[in-house]
């Protein structure tokens, strides 16, 4: 038998120990009474920070043990549990997701796709659709890596590798793509304010497209890096899949090109509607003074994409005569939910530990106390940049959201970048960086509970050790490629977008 690498036994022993851990759903109930736990310890200490975005305001870790605390856990179970963020998300989209796959629209759609795309360019097509979905919000999460899944498993490769490169571009590609998205105004409002701290006059030159260019170079990136990761590391370490299951790609029925016709006219249609209600200048869906990237649009994209798929596979159905009057509707949407009741229960416990840690404010300490670290350790440069990169991909195992992180952070590391040398620009993206290619590894991350249920179709085994030992080589090959490319792009020192330089005048 051929002796395993380096590498390859560190994965091994990395889901040998992740997959001692208990089912999902009893961990993260662990980890919401061990939050409840360490709150009251650590409040026994008398623990304060700064807020960083108030001046002069501090913040203590809150005990959830007191009378107030304990209040406060039996009073926001529900709340904790409908306001989990991926749970409404997850239920409307599948419920346009449920018709289409149900009625047999993207089973057709994924085999005519491989029976015309060369298949050395799958693995490649998959993460490059990924990284792009995040124009689509969240809900790349949701219909990405289920097809990737399905699309390896009809070619015959190992269905959990095809999961792996979708999750991975989605994920790890959060902060890259080829237009932009509701995340570069969100982090980009919190920058230019940090910015003002420092340089009031500056910040008023910047805008939301200040990391364009950037992010349009690093698709091409990581969607090559990610093929390659797959092909070279995660599917041969994966191994011959045995599983029961296994979708069957075979050719195109008569009946089901007609349905795909039809189908595709329907999604036409729908998108044409959608654009009336986006395009026009007072169209209802723009925002103020006619904006397109802060608007209701944006904020009703998930909704949108359920329809997207709900309409054609409606139509595909009633072709095809999988579906013959609303009560095959409901019995099928029914049947869709159904197969989510596993997501509902781990949405529960998952809900009520990342409420618990953000009541706490255990989660801003631990960035405050990261923050501080690198502030102290004096360094300057590049190498500045590398650690703050890597003490944000820390930081990022910890506290899932990007928003938060970054309004914890701008207010701390802008201006220190600033007085360094480096224009606010810069350190936005290299925070970007730092999110997205840990977000794929960490089971705080609010998607993660989900791609472990879509990977216990394959394997009723997958358990969180699993799953992080898959993602382990994109997470790493991510942060090393993405940190290298922007080091190379600041020797260059090319403008990162529209009028955003590397450094700070």
């Amino acid at each position: 038998m051929k002796r395993k690498g380096m590498l390859q036994r560190s994965l091994d022993g990395i889901e040998t120990v992740g997959n001692k851990l208990p089912h999902p759903v009893t961990l993260f109930a662990i980890l919401a009474l061990l939050v409840v736990i360490l709150s009251a310890i650590v409040s026994s200490f008398g623990i304060s920070v700064e807020h960083p975005g108030n001046k002069g305001e501090f913040v203590e870790v809150k005990n959830l043990l007191n009378t107030e605390g304990i209040q406060y856990i039996f009073t926001s179970i529900t709340e904790n549990f409908i306001g989990f963020a991926p749970l409404g998300i997850v239920l409307v989209t599948m419920l346009g997701i449920g018709i289409a796959e149900s009625t047999g629209l993207i089973s057709a759609l994924l085999r005519g796709f491989v029976l015309f795309i060369p298949k050395r360019l799958i693995t490649a097509g998959l993460v490059f659709a990924g990284v792009m979905s995040s124009v689509a919000s969240d809900a790349g999460y949701v219909v990405l890596p289920p097809l990737g899944a399905v699309i390896f498993a009809g070619l015959g490769r190992h269905p959990l590798a095809g999961l792996a490169a979708a999750f991975a571009g989605v994920s790890g590609g959060f902060s890259a793509n080829l237009i932009i998205t509701s995340l570069d105004p969100l982090l980009a409002g919190m920058t230019i304010d940090a910015a003002k701290i420092i340089d009031p006059a500056y910040a008023e030159t910047m805008n939301v497209a200040m990391n364009y260019y950037f992010i349009i170079v690093s698709v091409f990136l990581l969607t090559f890096v990610g093929a390659w990761v797959t092909d070279r590391i995660v599917e041969p370490r994966l191994g011959a899949y045995n599983g029961v299951y296994r979708e069957k790609l075979e050719g195109l029925k008569a009946i089901e090109k007609k349905g795909l016709i039809w189908s595709v006219i329907s999604f036409v249609v729908a998108i044409i509607i959608i654009l009336l209600f986006v395009l026009p200048p007072n169209a209802p869906l723009r925002g103020e003074n006619g904006a397109i990237i802060q608007s209701p649009f944006m904020d009703a994209l998930v909704p949108i994409i359920a329809l997207l798929f709900f309409v054609p596979g409606l139509v595909y159905g009633k072709v095809t005569k999988e579906i013959r009057n609303d009560k095959d509707v409901a019995d099928k949407l029914a049947k869709t939910m159904g197969t989510m009741g596993m997501f509902i229960v781990l949405a529960f416990t998952a809900g009520q530990f990342v409420a618990f840690f953000a009541e706490s404010n255990m989660g801003l300490v631990v960035g405050v106390y990261g923050a501080n670290f690198l502030e102290s350790i004096h360094l300057t440069g590049i190498p500045l940049l590398i650690t703050f990169i890597l003490v944000s991909a820390t930081i990022n195992l910890f506290i899932g959201s990007a928003s938060a992180k970054w309004a914890m952070m701008a207010p701390i590391f802008v201006p220190i970048m600033m007085q360094l040398g480096y224009s606010p620009e810069v350190t936005q993206m290299a925070y970007r960086i730092s999110d997205s290619s840990t977000n794929i590894i960490t089971p705080l991350m609010t998607y993660f509970a989900l791609i472990i249920a879509f990977a216990q179709k394959y394997d009723k085994k997958m358990g969180i050790g699993t799953l992080i030992s898959v993602m382990i080589p994109y997470s790493v090959f991510f942060l090393v490629s993405w940190t290298i490319l922007l080091v190379v792009w600041i020797l260059f020192g090319i403008d990162l977008g529209p009028g955003s330089p590397i450094y700070y005048p």
